[in-house]
Parts: C-alpha cells; structure tokens; sequence
C-alpha cells in the first residue's frame, strides 16, 4: 500500500523532530523494507543533538561495526555544551518558582513589569543578558530531544519579551512542534489556535508567499493534534470551512493531499453534513491533482452515486486508514460512518430494498446487514421497517425540514460577508498608499 502512503509528502512540511513518529509507524506497518527506514531515521538523527539515539539506530543498521569516532565526538561536545548553557540559565530559571515571581505570573503578564520586578529584585541574575542566553537553551534542548523542558523554557520566554521580540515566530512554533511531541494535546490545540491568530494578524506585514508558506506549515504540523484531541476533527472542520477560504486555497495550491484528512475529518465527524456539499464541491475540482481511495469514496457517492464503486472504495480505504499514522485510530469508525453514509444515500433514490442488497454494496453478510440496520432504527437514526418474510427494508418519507433549508441557504453567508469586508479594507489601504505617495512626490516637486 506504499502507493497512498503520504508520509514523503507531509515530511516535507515538517520539523524533523516530528518524522521520527512517522517513521515508528512505518517500521510497525512494514509498508517499506526496515533497513531503508532505518537508514532514513539515522540520516535525521545525525542532525540534531541525540547522539545515543543515533548511536542505538548505528548498531541497528550496521551489526558489529564499531561506532564511528565523529558520533563519540559529536557526543562529547554537545555535553560539554549543554552544561555550560545550563549553568548559565538554570539560577534564572529558579526564579520563576519563588513565590512573588509565582504571585506575579498569576497576576499580571505584562512582560515589562514582570522584567521591571527581576531588575529591580534580581539583578544578580542578570535577567537581560540572561533571556537571549534562555532562547538558546530552549533551542538547544530541543535538538537534544528534551521536550517537555523545551516547552516550559520557551513558555518562559515568551513571558518576558514583548510581541514584536526578534525571535517570536520560532518561539510559537518550537512550542506547538515541543507540546505535539510531549503528547499534550490540550496544550498543542491552544498553541495552534495561536500561532494561527499570529499568522493571520502578520499576513498584511508579511509577503503572499511567506504567509502561504507558514499556512501549509500550519496544517501539516496541525495533523497531530487534529487526530489526536478529543475535538480535533471539529478544529479540522473549522478551519477550512469556518474561517474564511484562505486555509483552502492553501490546501489546493500547494497541499492537495491534505483533501484525504478534510475527507475523513468529515466522514468520521457529527458535523459532516453541514459540510459535505462544499467538500465535494472541493474534491471534484481537485480530482485532477490528487485521488486516493478516501476522496474516490466521496466522489462514487455524492457525484457519481455508482454504489457498486462505494463497495469497491470501501475495501481500498480499510487499507488505506491501516496504513496512515494519521487515521489508523479511526478506522473503525471511519468504516462504520461511511457505510452509514452510502446507505443514507441509496435510501434517498429507493423506497423499498432487500437486506441482501444493502448487504452487497456495504461489503458485509446478511446477517451483518440486518443486525446494522436494526441498530440503526433502534438508535432512532433511520426512518424505516424490515420486512422479515420478505427480507425488505421499506424507508419512510425523508422531508427536508424548512428549517434546514433555511440553514443550508444561509451557513456561509458570514464567511463571505468577511471575505468582502476584508477585501474592501485592502483596498481602501491600497488607495490611501497611492495617495499619501502621490502627495509625497507633489510635496517634493
């Protein structure tokens, strides 16, 4: 199944700290042959500071070759180097745990009174020339795998320089990349959601491509906490379909492959129904540029309504969810809803239907079928009634409620309404440049 593996793809748009677990994944799934992964985790780890990792993976690779000197090397120094940083920051970093720091913190987060109170309290300590040397440190231990530590430094730092500091970018991200790998998804799902708001607050100041660049960044590291937190599909939802389309023309510009996790998100989600007509709006324009089963699914369903095709797709997606690092925790899930979907849809076009049918195009035995059906008019989530002696399922009348016509037309009316607005400060910006200038040159004339 390496031809839908999308590992090489969403590498690309990663720190490398974050392959490692999708390269654990791989060696689990035995998608690749493992030397050829092992290789490829020893060339990642040779470039940052974890040095016994690389080591382990050295002898690993290369059974009964000594190390080479430049690993033990290498090892030596970046000890030698660490301590040296940590004595210079760890006094400094104490101070956050005296309690009139603690008070403060809790208080007031206010950089400059909180720097105003380490002068004039903890002078000592040096705290101007210290923060820069904190920065250093953070990145340090970051590279020597230290993730948890990382996260508390850099939260530190944050707190004691203003907005605008020189290296605020890579603090938010170092946050989002140390938080995603500590496994804490409550604190990466607020690290994303502020790195977004920083994105979009530093579009006007930041050129077209650099925005666009940070935006795609943005969605793969994204992935982690999307498929991992509690209400990570519902985020996904929302920031290709709530927040404006800035996020979507990201993804048909230069990610195209992302469409398989918006797909899922939305079939595995409640809240797909909301969204399924603008997804396959999506999914059909960029049909050109990039198909896997997932998408396919969609495509045999809502454009095609070829439920022979559904069966198919059906039995390629169980592959294809198996096999990504992403879904594989939702294939069940996955399975169960898209079948749901498919018979949602036949039930549309047919009043009346054999359980031996349903049972063919959702790839299970008539037993299967009849129980799943059950299920479904037990759960009250089907309008229907099975014909035991027959082995018919005869459906209900399916009226769209004036209510959700009502919804349906309306839902996105907010979103352009804020493209609009947008569009017209741009511009009216743009105006007043051209005149300011035009005054300018007169002035000088």
């Amino acid at each position: 199944m390496s031809d839908y593996d999308l590992t090489l793809r969403i590498a690309k748009h990663l720190d490398r700290h974050m392959i490692f677990p999708l390269l654990e994944f791989l060696s689990s799934r035995k998608i690749y042959d493992e030397k050829s992964v092992l290789s490829t985790k020893l060339d990642l780890l040779n470039k940052t500071n974890m040095v016994d990792f690389a080591v382990d993976c050295y002898k690993y690779l290369y059974h009964g070759k000594d190390v080479p000197e430049n690993l033990i090397e290498k090892r030596r120094s970046i000890v030698n180097e660490l301590v040296e940083l940590r004595d210079l920051v760890s006094p400094f970093i104490d101070l956050f745990e005296r309690e009139d720091v603690k008070k403060l913190l809790e208080t007031d987060r206010d950089h400059a009174i909180i720097l105003d109170h380490l002068r004039n309290n903890y002078s000592e300590y040096k705290p101007d020339e210290t923060i820069p040397i904190l920065y250093r440190f953070a990145k340090f231990q970051y590279d020597c795998g230290d993730y948890e530590k990382t996260a508390s430094i850099l939260e530190a730092y944050r707190i004691l320089v203003p907005g605008n500091d020189q290296h605020i970018s890579d603090v938010l991200w170092g946050k989002l990349a140390s938080d995603i790998l500590n496994q804490n998804w409550e604190q990466s799902a607020i690290d994303l959601a502020q790195l977004r708001e920083w994105i979009d607050k530093n579009e006007k100041e930041s050129n077209a491509l650099q925005t666009l660049q940070q935006r795609c960044w943005l969605i793969h590291w994204g992935l982690y906490v999307y498929f991992h937190h509690p209400k990570g599909r519902e985020q996904l939802i929302d920031l290709f379909f709530t927040h404006g389309e800035s996020y979507l023309n990201v993804v048909q510009t230069t990610c195209p492959h992302i469409l398989r996790y918006i797909t899922a998100a939305a079939i595995i989600s409640k809240r797909r129904k909301n969204i399924m007509k603008d997804l396959v709006k999506i999914i059909q324009q960029e049909s050109y540029n990039y198909r896997d089963p997932i998408t396919e699914l969609v495509e045999c369903l809502y454009v095609n309504f070829d439920f022979d095709g559904v069966q198919n797709m059906l039995g390629k997606c169980d592959q294809v969810l198996a096999n990504d690092f992403f879904l594989a925790g939702f294939h069940d899930e996955f399975i169960e809803n898209a079948r749901l979907f498919s018979f949602e849809t036949f039930c549309r076009i047919h009043q009346c239907i054999t359980i031996k049918m349903i049972a063919e195009k959702l790839n299970m035995t008539n037993e299967e079928a009849e129980k799943w059906i059950v299920d479904l008019i037990r759960n009250a989530r089907l309008d229907a009634k099975i014909d035991s002696k027959l082995g018919h399922v005869v459906f209900g009348a399916q009226a769209i409620s004036p209510y959700q016509q009502i919804i349906e037309k309306t839902k996105n009316l907010t979103m352009r309404a804020n493209a609009i607005s947008i569009s017209i400060d741009k511009k009216i910006k743009s105006v007043e440049t051209v005149g300011n200038w035009q005054k300018t040159t007169s002035i000088t004339e």
